[in-house]
């Protein structure tokens, strides 16, 4: 008996990319996570910053990416680092950016 299989093709490249919105779906923890890091005042976070230097990340993305990490039992600076890279939930609450492990730990 011969099964059809649906062809594995991993070279052809996707018109548009999906946006990490499109990916996530409604009700998703991490879109939680977001809509109350929206809430929050973080003015003392921003106002702390001297403006030295790179470019920095900003709080509101620092604390999103801590706060989901631990509500998924994802702890250190280097697991949070490569899921900001791998997972889907990870890159949506980090607004699609990807902080290295050193700027995790020191924030």
């Amino acid at each position: 008996m011969k099964v059809n299989f649906i062809p594995v093709d991993r070279n052809t490249p996707m018109m548009f990319p999906p946006s990490v919105q499109e990916l996530l779906p409604e009700g998703h923890l991490a879109r939680f996570v977001v809509e109350i890091l929206e809430q929050m005042n973080l003015c003392l976070f921003v106002n702390a910053y001297s403006g030295r230097g790179k470019t920095p990340y900003h709080p509101e993305v620092l604390r999103g990416i801590l706060i989901y990490g631990y509500a998924t039992g994802v702890y250190t600076s280097r697991a949070i680092e490569r899921a900001c890279l791998d997972s889907m939930a990870f890159r949506f609450v980090a607004a699609d950016t990807h902080p290295d492990h050193d700027t995790i730990a020191t924030f």
